[in-house]
């Protein structure tokens, strides 16, 4: 048994140890990887959920729904209002906790109400590294973390969800829609609109890896790095402007840098570090 088989070894005897589960279902790959060895753990006894909110993309949606309708695991929707908390919309650098704060109280109320023994999350090994206040809220709530104890690594999940033939396997992360506004801008309703279309122009241009970064009148532009030298050409600089403008920013800009997850916290670990 080679080191990642092991790691899946543990991550079974782990779930089997528990009597019921729901998981926090995102749709990204590690909580489809997450809801999918749970399912073939647990059967019946898991729950995957998945939030909705105006911070949750309808790309995600669908991307949740077709892993969903392949692999066969009970789903079920939510709602969550973390935009009604003003400590959420300041969008200040523990912005996440209160979001995970509003998630984990909902799933809590729900394993409650159905007799669920716990609830998990798809934190990895890799996710040590960045600034994620989300894990406080998880830790308060007392929320398994699977993945994680199992000493799985993202490119660990991405090749068990490839064999598992989970159609997100190599699908690029993912994270909220409110994880594009710099911190300090407020997160309302408005904003995550013309982010997400943004972020869905892009991907009719034809790119796959981006994000769109919100800066008040200034949208900075993400793409992926083997995708960078198309978007460096006066066409589709003509492009991204005619995209952009209309939604409102005064200024385009390309980031010659390039996609990276969690460019907005690279300050903030730096200084934590």
């Amino acid at each position: 048994m080679n080191d990642l088989e092991n790691k899946e070894h543990r991550l079974h005897e782990a779930l089997v140890s528990v009597p019921s589960l729901i998981v926090a279902y995102s749709g990204g790959v590690d909580s489809a990887y997450l809801a999918y060895a749970a399912h073939q753990a647990l059967g019946e006894r898991m729950l995957a959920v998945t939030a909705l909110s105006a911070s949750y993309s309808a790309r995600d949606r669908q991307e949740a729904e077709r892993v969903v309708a392949g692999a066969g695991f009970r789903h079920e929707f939510i709602e969550t209002d973390e935009l009604s908390n003003p400590a959420y919309r300041a969008n200040n650098t523990d912005r996440c906790y209160f979001c995970k704060d509003e998630l984990f109280d909902r799933l809590d109320d729900l394993a409650s109400q159905r007799g669920f023994a716990a609830v998990a999350y798809g934190v990895n090994l890799d996710d040590r590294g960045d600034w994620r206040p989300g894990q406080r809220a998880a830790r308060e709530h007392r929320v398994l973390t699977p993945l994680l104890d199992a000493g799985l690594t993202k490119a660990d999940i991405r090749e068990l969800a490839r064999r598992a033939d989970l159609p997100v396997w190599n699908r690029p992360a993912s994270a909220c829609l409110s994880s594009r506004i710099a911190y300090g801008i407020e997160v309302t309703p408005e904003r995550l609109a013309v982010v997400e279309k943004g972020e869905e122009a892009l991907r009719t241009l034809g790119f796959r890896q981006f994000r769109v970064r919100y800066h008040e009148n200034l949208v900075r532009i993400e793409i992926g790095p083997e995708e960078l030298p198309r978007a460096l050409t006066p066409e589709m600089a003509r492009q991204f402007v005619e995209t952009f403008k209309p939604l409102g920013f005064a200024y385009v800009t390309l980031d010659l840098e390039g996609y990276r997850t969690g460019s907005l916290n690279a300050r903030i670990v730096r200084i934590q570090t």
